[in-house]
């Protein structure tokens, strides 16, 4: 089993978008859930030569969060 096969598929498909050379930035981002006890976060996914929106991602997943505090791109 690979450090891969471990990850959330929402972290899995923001990494490989950067590994593909897509950038993202962050469209949202708030509280979920009763008394707001998580957070979701909705990613715009852009192209690597003009920034165009390809796709959105949301989740709630918290390696996604954190990937997302980093600033890692």
């Amino acid at each position: 089993m690979t450090a891969e096969d471990t990850q959330h598929p929402d972290l899995q498909r923001l990494l490989r978008w950067e590994d593909a050379g897509g950038t993202w930035s962050v469209a949202a981002r708030h509280t979920v859930g009763s008394g707001g006890a998580g957070e979701e976060v909705t990613l715009y996914l852009l192209t690597c030569d003009g920034g165009e929106e390809m796709d959105v991602l949301t989740t709630q997943d918290p390696a996604v969060l954190q990937h997302v505090d980093r600033g890692a791109q």
